[in-house]
């Protein structure tokens, strides 16, 4: 599978992503999804990181695998952690909020919360409640 990119291959603008399947149930969602910032950073920085975690820290043993000095480990660590700051990312909002959006019709509310406990994604008394919700915002 291809690293995902950021940018538009033909413009340079911001790519979002519009749609998720799952390889397991085939489920399919559509709509805006914001990448994790981590998926953005390059490759280069992303086995970096790799060999941080599996060092667990240990700046010491860093230097060890990576056959490089100490100071070149701390701006290695600087240039992510710039890098991350650079990357604004909207928050997260809900799959599905409470009440019906201009986007999603009621009955396509409904769907999502049966496919979501479908899916074990959402437990069958978390979708009673949202499906009380929806009910309760539409009187």
């Amino acid at each position: 599978m291809n690293k995902m990119f950021n940018k538009c291959p033909a413009c340079g603008g911001t790519l979002i992503i519009t749609e998720c399947r799952c390889t397991d149930c085939s489920l399919q969602m559509r709509g805006e999804f914001t990448p994790a910032k981590f998926s953005l950073l390059s490759p280069e920085h992303l086995a970096f990181i790799e060999v941080f975690l599996r060092v667990r820290g240990n700046l010491s043993e860093a230097e060890r695998v990576l056959g490089v000095s100490y100071p070149t480990i701390r701006n290695k660590l600087d240039e992510i952690n710039a890098e991350l700051d650079k990357i604004n990312l909207p928050p997260e909002s809900p799959a599905i909020t409470q009440g019906s959006s201009a986007s999603q019709s009621e009955d396509e509310i409904r769907h999502d919360i049966l496919r979501q406990v479908a899916a074990g994604t959402l437990t069958a008394s978390e979708a009673n409640i949202k499906l009380q919700n929806i009910k309760a915002d539409n009187r």
